[in-house]
């Protein structure tokens, strides 16, 4: 249960996301602000998992290749993910990237352990992303199956949920060959800050007051201390079960919305909160004669 509860609290840092980006930067280039965030919170893991990490396991010609397809899982996800939420919209593009997370995270462990989900995880899974649907749906933007849709948007979303699918798996693959949460995490952001550096340089540093505080914010929040919460519970969880917890982050995102930037909530979109919040308490509440929750 305590590995439940720290993947929610870092899906609540992810979901604060958005709404310190329109609160502090909200005319900064979304490139930049990806990119910065990356940088800052990477090098923050680096640090702390160097620290904490004082005899590191001896690092494998393998394993550091999973280390590298994990960081460039973490720098691909920004670009993709932004590329959908301009086609198509913050609504339909978030949801298509974080609905399809579990999916693929789900089907590429299977794939890759030949372990399959559990029923648990697809009946969980199943009812968020129809959530995730219905309030895509409930905001205005166009339908991911509708007409107005851009392909190449939609294609770009999916990605970017494949991105954070190869890094879940990734960190999975390293805790597994005993490296340490905050050891395997930073070593991922810190090749994944490396290769955003370039980036950072090219889209320019976010300037003013605000948009340091966003940054800021988005490096050691949303980023440093969420992913430290991350991968401690993804020690004890798996990847598919991980990713489905994290579909929290549109919940959050939606409350702190209706709070902090006076959006209202239509009677669709409190349903589609409810039937998110149920996806996730079947795997949040631990199973009757089953010592963990399992993917």
């Amino acid at each position: 249960m305590r590995a439940v509860v720290l993947v929610l609290l870092s899906a609540v840092c992810f979901g604060s996301t958005g709404t310190a980006v329109a609160l502090g930067a909200p005319d900064a280039s979304p490139l930049a602000v990806g990119a910065a965030r990356i940088v800052v919170g990477g090098a923050v893991l680096a640090l702390v998992g160097a620290r904490r990490s004082a005899r590191p396991p001896a690092p494998s010609p393998r394993l550091l290749g999973v280390v590298a397809v994990g960081a460039l899982g973490v720098v691909a996800y920004q670009p993709l993910f932004f590329a959908g939420t301009r086609a198509n919209g913050v609504a339909v593009g978030a949801v298509v990237a974080l609905g399809s997370a579990p999916l693929v995270t789900g089907l590429l462990s299977w794939l890759l352990t030949g372990v399959r989900p559990s029923r648990r995880w697809a009946v969980a899974t199943a009812v968020a992303v129809v959530g995730l649907a219905v309030l895509a749906v409930s905001s205005g933007g166009a339908s991911p199956l509708g007409p107005g849709a851009s392909p190449l948007g939609l294609a770009a979303s999916v990605g970017a949920g494949a991105s954070y699918s190869v890094f879940a798996l990734a960190t999975e693959r390293l805790l597994a060959a005993g490296w340490s949460p905050t050891g395997s995490v930073g070593a991922v952001f810190g090749g994944a800050a490396a290769l955003s550096l370039p980036l950072l340089l090219v889209a320019g540093v976010p300037a003013g007051p605000g948009a340091l505080a966003a940054v800021l914010w988005l490096g050691l929040v949303t980023t440093a201390l969420a992913y430290v919460l991350f991968s401690t519970g993804l020690r004890h969880l798996g990847a598919p079960t991980v990713a489905t917890l994290t579909l929290a982050e549109p919940l959050t995102a939606t409350v702190l919305g209706l709070v902090l930037l006076g959006e209202h909530l239509s009677a669709l979109q409190a349903l589609a909160l409810l039937l998110l919040a149920t996806g996730l308490a079947v795997l949040a509440v631990p199973a009757r004669r089953r010592g963990t929750v399992t993917a």
